[in-house]
């Protein structure tokens, strides 16, 4: 297991009243030795103008999963898990439904990370769109601890 202690969904759920994830609807979903997993759902809060899944919403799911993935690595009260970079390819359109994130990490280092989210349609299981995420590792005292703090004493 690459957690830096055991979570579970519950626990995650708490981050949802926290982030721009309560807004679209994302829910965590599994967590397992390796991956973190979240639903998102393709309605008029994701979709573009055109009625088809909008590639920000991929990014705030891709963006959502590795940096909690980032942090569930991490102690908390020594450091933070910042995010540094993120690219999305977006490969097929979807119009209805939910999208399923699966987040794994391909480096998971010291001091930066590297996080992929794979998105799939719950439906078909086809793959939506491939995002890479890279984080900062950075010390509690590089910026304000207030609001980790905060999600911690949730917890």
């Amino acid at each position: 297991m690459i957690w830096f202690k055991e979570y579970t969904i519950e626990m995650l759920q708490g981050f949802r009243n926290a982030h721009m994830g309560t807004h679209i609807g994302i829910e965590f979903t599994d967590i397992g030795n390796d991956f973190l997993s979240a639903k998102m759902p393709v309605d008029d809060r994701t979709t573009q103008p055109f009625g088809i899944l909008h590639g920000g919403a991929n990014c705030v799911l891709s963006e959502t999963l590795g940096s909690v993935a980032a942090w569930m690595t991490i102690d908390p009260e020594l450091y933070r898990a910042v995010g540094i970079e993120i690219n999305a390819n977006h490969i097929r359109a979807v119009t209805e439904g939910h999208v399923i994130g699966k987040c794994t990490s391909l480096h998971t280092g010291k001091r930066t990370q590297v996080w992929q989210t794979d998105i799939t349609e719950e439906a078909t299981g086809k793959r939506v769109c491939v995002s890479r995420m890279t984080v900062a590792i950075i010390d509690q005292g590089t910026l304000s601890a207030q609001k980790d703090k905060v999600v911690l004493e949730k917890m």
